[in-house]
């Protein structure tokens, strides 16, 4: 997947694969989002925010290789893929994380 991710592409629904680039620790406030890095096909790289109250943690190493669907939200650092969980309202689809055969959401 290669996309070009600017301020226009705000809150859009996005899906593609990459490689754990690094693990960042959990966000904690507020909702608790576990967050890593993913380098994409080109080399480019995206910030993943995974909603862990709505969806399990998944369990990942610097490497792995994760598919994943959510809505890209860009801000000043380059933005975030977050909402990659089912819709906890069940109204839309929804989004994943993708691992070893088994979905996220």
């Amino acid at each position: 997947m290669q996309v070009t991710f600017n301020k226009t592409d705000a809150d859009r629904w996005v899906a593609g694969s990459g490689r754990v680039r690094r693990l960042i620790g959990d966000d904690n406030e507020g909702g608790r989002h576990q967050r890593f890095v993913l380098t994409l096909h080109g080399g480019q790289t995206l910030l993943v925010a995974h909603n862990i109250d709505i969806a399990p943690r998944v369990p990942l190493g610097i490497g792995d290789r994760v598919r994943f669907r959510g809505i890209y939200e860009w801000n000043e650092l380059g933005g975030v893929l977050h909402w990659t969980h089912h819709d906890p309202h069940g109204d839309g689809e929804g989004g994943y994380l993708r691992f070893q055969r088994r979905e996220y959401s």
